[in-house]
């Protein structure tokens, strides 16, 4: 252990990554820098500056992330309309990669030899921050406390804490019983109840929306403008990225949309329950899906569709920052160049109904498409040899005796 004599910790200030600070310094003998990310959690995060400070960390980094986040890791997933496994819009695993790329700007920053995160040996986020690490820094070295102590309840921890004199702050009343974890695209939980799938996630759990019953009985229009398969601004007015999903989350929150309660296959092999709130950006999947209906053309539509998966579970398991990703994203964002226009989407208890679009880059041509006289644009009888060629092969296989009947 001689040759680590300085490691960034990601650092939040909680109990586990105050352990893991001392854990550090006592083990390797060596200096710690701590990093604390904003990235929308909605937490004061200075508290964590003198608590590391009264640590001894003499190099104390606090970034505000937000708009990084949004702009290049958010926005650029949006563009493919990736899901996980049909439902999981990604949250946690979005916010992962620019951590990673933090933590080792910092590190060639201050000369670390290493970098430490506070991720268990059961979950995917190890999985995320490491790869993301060593595929930014080869070389890096990464230390990951929970694969190598024996701390391993909240018994020990808290007994470690009082053994090295570490401030906890003992929050009053009644403590979540949930594993939390949030940014400015959703929130998560896991844990306490949750852990038996057949259980329902209790009201009082959900944070950032409402119960659909309980949402409004007037519906919420909001009209959303994109240029470049991204929104710029909504009713009319011009937004940053994060504030475009600061805003959504607070309209579509309050109209019940965004709760999730799914069943996951983590990349290390477990399955796992968990909950989610998305609020704004299960709006920006609709009405993003919506303006690509109008813009893009059908093959180039359905290849995207035939993809999405395959990029979903590349970010899910962590390979942000892999050829293969920047190679999908190059052919989604050379798409996304028609994809300019406005919809409008209606936010009633807890759904999202799109409503309108409209668009300069339309390929939707209504002379075409009209059941009424369509003076010549379209010829019926065409569809006749279409049809026919179409069931060749499958008229030349029912005369082989192969017909499905």
């Amino acid at each position: 252990m001689s040759d680590i004599n300085k490691v960034v910790l990601a650092y939040s200030g909680g109990l586990d990554t105050s352990v893991i600070l001392k854990w550090l310094q006592e083990t390797y003998q060596c200096e710690v820098v701590t990093f604390t990310a904003d990235i929308g959690q909605g937490e004061e995060l200075e508290p964590a500056r003198e608590k590391a400070r009264k640590m001894g960390v003499r190099e104390i980094y606090i970034d505000d992330l937000r708009e990084e986040f949004a702009r290049d890791f958010v926005f650029p997933m949006f563009r493919a309309n990736a899901i996980y496994e049909g439902e999981y819009l990604l949250g946690t695993s979005i916010a992962r990669p620019l951590i990673s790329k933090r933590l080792i700007e910092i590190a060639n920053e201050t000369g670390a030899d290493a970098i430490a995160h506070g991720a268990t040996g059961k979950g995917n986020d190890q999985v995320r921050f490491e790869l993301g690490a060593y595929a930014l820094k080869p070389g890096i070295k990464v230390i990951a406390p929970w694969r190598e102590w024996d701390l391993l309840s909240r018994d020990k921890l808290m007994d470690y804490c009082e053994k090295h004199d570490i401030p906890v702050e003992m929050k009053r009343g009644k403590k979540s019983p949930y594993s939390m974890d949030a940014n400015l695209l959703h929130i998560s939980y896991e844990g306490g109840n949750l852990e038996d799938p057949w259980s329902e996630a209790e009201e009082d759990m959900w944070r950032w929306s409402v119960a659909p019953e309980a949402a409004p009985d007037t519906p919420t229009y909001v009209e959303l403008e994109y240029r470049k398969g991204d929104i710029v601004a909504i009713d009319g007015e011009a937004m940053t990225p994060a504030q475009v999903i600061e805003h959504l989350n607070r309209v579509a929150g309050a109209n019940g949309i965004g709760r999730l309660d799914i069943v996951e296959n983590r990349y290390v092999g477990m399955k796992s329950r968990g909950c989610y709130e998305t609020p704004g950006g299960t709006v920006m999947l609709r009405a993003h899906r919506a303006i690509e209906s109008l813009t893009l053309d059908r093959e180039v539509a359905h290849l995207k569709d035939e993809l999405m998966p395959k990029y979903a579970e590349i970010i899910y398991n962590g390979y942000w920052w892999s050829p293969e990703r920047r190679m999908l994203q190059a052919m989604i964002d050379e798409s996304q160049s028609v994809v300019n226009g406005l919809v409008r989407v209606k936010l009633y208890k807890g759904a999202v109904t799109v409503v309108g679009r409209k668009s300069d880059d339309s390929l939707f041509d209504e002379k075409i498409a009209t059941f009424d006289d369509d003076a010549g644009a379209y010829d019926q009888k065409d569809a006749e040899g279409f049809i026919k060629l179409n069931a060749l092969r499958l008229r030349i296989a029912a005369n082989k005796d192969r017909s499905p009947l």
